[in-house]
């Protein structure tokens, strides 16, 4: 809504002032007020200032507005929002408190308020209110009982409340949805939602939707850590094993050019890489220590055996290799003009067995965090080798032996 004033200066001249209208309601449904940057106009988001850094009375001002999300508009997040926090993400809510759900104990109201969100808005749970998630939007505090609790499923994951302002977030910060810029946060007044386009942080509170450009976000402690894998279990009864057709590690051949029978002894030899990995489900961070407590499966010819149980450091992730030699013997005799050739085979063995274990890790300041694992081994061997001798074919073109040499 436009209005336009026309004020005249003693019948001389006319100044005509339009002002806008900030209270109409269709106008704060999406108000962008400009700025200069540089010399050119860059649109801002609009905020209310009447709602910024509010002291909140811990009186009920106003009943909270429900606001319930038709159920083919809810988008469900409950996969992992990093590869290698997995037991971080968002859970729906079934009527009540998934085990390690994050929650925060809010001093100023004296009660523990849970993280969860109404779609891709941030707000909290607490038990007191109902079962609903409070959630600011559009300068109201909403309700409703369709949301999701962010859970950190055996509190196994480091995570911490960074103090941050203006926007800004960590890089390891929690998001609502994974193509938003709505993250996790809370002041010393309750848990809401950062929006990093606003540069703010927004509180939901007794119908109000309040900001504030100082708050803290929760995020992933990124330190470095050493984690350990114990308790494993194999699923023999699942396991799968493959045998490849033999193929050839080695090979040499023996020409004789003489006239007569020639015996060679050749000695054929390959070293082969044996690789094992176990996977537990998520990645692992280059440069951590990973060592595991387990028996380790050998690959033979159809079976599978086991070490006793060891502790195994592994190179990179939660892989090992193990290099072995194999080496095979033959006594060639070779006839005048004649070349033959020898090769040394293999068949590489895999198998696939699926595991139970406990995961543990430790960061820098030695608090140590467990989890249960479901993966699987794979391990790769080289067996069965044998020496093959080919047929002896005559050398092309060999100066013929005289009958007195044959």
């Amino acid at each position: 809504m436009l209005l336009v004033f026309v004020l005249c200066v003693q019948m001389r001249w006319c100044i005509a002032v339009v002002l806008l209208q900030l209270f109409s309601p269709a106008l704060q449904a999406d108000p962008l007020l400009y700025e200069l940057q540089n010399g050119q106009e860059k649109p801002k988001p609009w905020l209310n200032r009447a709602l910024e850094d509010v002291f909140p009375s811990r009186e009920v001002s106003k009943p909270t507005q429900i606001r319930e999300i038709q159920q083919t508009k809810m988008t469900s997040h409950s996969f992992p929002m990093f590869a290698e926090y997995i037991n971080l993400k968002w859970v729906t809510w079934n009527g009540s408190l998934p085990d390690g759900a994050v929650a925060i104990f809010n001093g100023y109201t004296e009660r523990t308020d849970y993280v969860c969100k109404v779609n891709c808005e941030a707000g909290f749970y607490t038990p007191s209110k109902g079962n609903f998630c409070q959630y600011p939007y559009a300068d109201k505090e909403y309700a409703s009982s369709k949301f999701e609790v962010l859970v950190n499923v055996d509190h196994f994951e480091f995570i911490e409340w960074i103090q941050d302002s203006y926007g800004s977030v960590p890089q390891y910060a929690i998001k609502t949805c994974p193509n938003s810029d709505i993250y996790v946060g809370k002041n010393k007044y309750g848990l809401g939602k950062v929006v990093a386009q606003h540069e703010a942080f927004f509180l939901p509170w007794e119908g109000e939707e309040y900001w504030y450009k100082n708050y803290h976000v929760l995020a992933i402690n990124t330190d470095s850590y050493s984690q350990h894998i114990s308790h494993v279990e194999y699923g023999i009864d699942q396991m799968e094993l493959f045998h490849h057709p033999p193929e050839a590690l080695q090979m040499a051949k023996v020409t004789n050019l003489e006239c007569r029978n020639v015996e060679k002894t050749v000695k054929l030899e390959k070293t082969s890489t044996v690789e094992k990995t176990w996977d537990i489900g998520r990645d692992t961070r280059n440069g951590s220590i990973s060592t595991m407590k387990a028996k380790v499966p050998i690959l033979g010819p159809g079976t599978v055996d086991f070490t006793k149980e060891q502790t195994v450091t592994f190179s990179e992730g939660t892989s090992m290799s193990e290099s072995i030699s194999h080496s095979v013997s033959v006594e060639l005799l070779v006839p005048p003009n004649h070349s033959c050739a020898v090769r040394m085979e293999g068949r590489k063995m895999t198998a696939e067995i699926p595991y139970t274990g406990r995961l543990s890790r430790t960061n820098h300041k030695g608090e140590t965090h467990w989890t249960y694992i479901t993966g699987t081994y794979d391990g790769v061997s080289v067996g069965e080798i044998n020496a093959v001798v080919d047929r002896c074919q005559p050398v092309t073109d060999a100066v013929p032996c005289s009958p007195s040499q044959d």
